[in-house]
């Protein structure tokens, strides 16, 4: 068997490169880390002593008045049978009708509301019709009377079996649900 000088000269580097790499480990000391910053992050400690907390070290609320970041806007009725028909006298949708968008209201309505309330407002959505849900009323019930602001207390807060959607839902979202679910109303009664 004959080898020729190219073939061997590559198994001699191949070989000692395998021992430099083997020699170079050594388990009595830890290995070397890149970029250790992200493997050990920086602990900060956030509740720190500083002169700007009145008691040395405390929590601090967020400052009166003030909103959070994102999308979130407080609402200030309550959630009481009081807040519910204060809702239901005053509350007005505040999208002017050229930003009412019945198609984007329809998507959501058909996503979040049409499983129970049917895609006509009726009462009669696949979890009513397979009786896993019950008394679920159409949008046109006089004895429920439903107006902007009670659509909307419902949406946020929820009501009887019905949950609320507020985390579903954010707010320019539920007021355009509002705004399809009294279209539906008004097509019900036609």
């Amino acid at each position: 068997m004959h080898i020729n000088m190219k073939t061997s000269l590559k198994y001699i580097v191949v070989l000692v490169l395998l021992v430099g790499l083997v020699s170079c480990q050594k388990n009595s000391r830890p290995n070397y880390q890149f970029m250790p910053n992200m493997y050990e992050p920086v602990g900060y400690e956030a509740y720190q002593e500083s002169d700007a907390f009145a008691n040395g070290v405390e929590g601090q609320l967020p400052a009166e008045g003030s909103i959070p970041r994102g999308d979130f806007m407080p609402f200030e009725i309550e959630n009481t049978n009081e807040g519910f028909a204060f809702a239901k006298e005053n509350l007005k949708n505040p999208l002017d009708t050229s930003k009412i968008d019945y198609t984007e209201g329809k998507i959501l309505y058909d996503i979040y509301c049409g499983i129970c309330h049917g895609t006509k407002g009726d009462g009669k959505g696949k979890l009513v019709q397979r009786e896993k849900i019950l008394g679920v009323p159409s949008y046109d019930d006089a004895g429920r009377a439903i107006t902007t602001g009670s659509i909307y207390h419902v949406i946020y807060y929820g009501k009887n079996t019905m949950g609320s959607y507020a985390n579903q839902l954010n707010e320019t979202e539920r007021w355009q649900v509002v705004a399809y679910v009294e279209k539906l109303k008004a097509d019900l009664e036609k």
